[in-house]
């Protein structure tokens, strides 16, 4: 399976696309690389250059807070019982809205403030397919109010536009 580039257990992803040297592509994609592939996680929250610390504070605190909140939701059992037979909660699919609103901020964060990094890495396919299955399923069930996707309406259109006639 090469998912994310991954080839084997020993390495986090390998981009797949070489870039010319000197260029800022290449420039992200030798930072990714010396950071994600080394293995040191230490090394991958520096802050890179050229990016401002307070935005890469608030990004870093937000990210991990809000992954860590969704998977305390996930292991509520108040919230998602795994017991069958055991009822879903009358606020759950409310709280079900409010995690998919949340991770919409993360792709919307990504696509506005990192994509050229995920190009460099020759990963937007991966990351283009992922955000159009969750659009679908979020618009299939109604889970995000549309002025909440108003950031990256274009993109939505774009990728789900070939699809409207299926």
């Amino acid at each position: 399976m090469n998912f994310l580039g991954l080839n084997n257990k020993n390495k986090t992803f390998k981009p797949k696309k070489n870039v010319p040297e000197g260029t800022k592509q290449y420039d992200l994609q030798k930072y990714a690389e010396a950071t994600l592939c080394s293995g040191n996680l230490k090394l991958a929250v520096v802050l890179p250059d050229g990016e401002d610390i307070n935005e890469w504070l608030a990004v870093n605190k937000y990210i991990d807070n809000l992954m860590e909140w969704v998977q305390n939701q996930l292991n509520d059992e108040n919230l998602f019982p795994s017991k069958i037979g055991v009822p879903f909660p009358k606020n759950f699919q409310s709280s079900v809205k409010v995690i998919f609103k949340r991770l919409f901020r993360v792709y919307a964060h990504i696509y506005l403030s990192h994509f050229p990094a995920i190009i460099a890495l020759g990963e937007e396919a991966h990351l283009n397919t992922s955000f159009k299955h969750f659009i679908y399923f979020v618009q299939e069930f109604q889970l995000i109010e549309k002025k909440e996707l108003q950031p990256l309406t274009e993109l939505i259109v774009t990728l789900t536009s070939k699809d409207q006639n299926i």
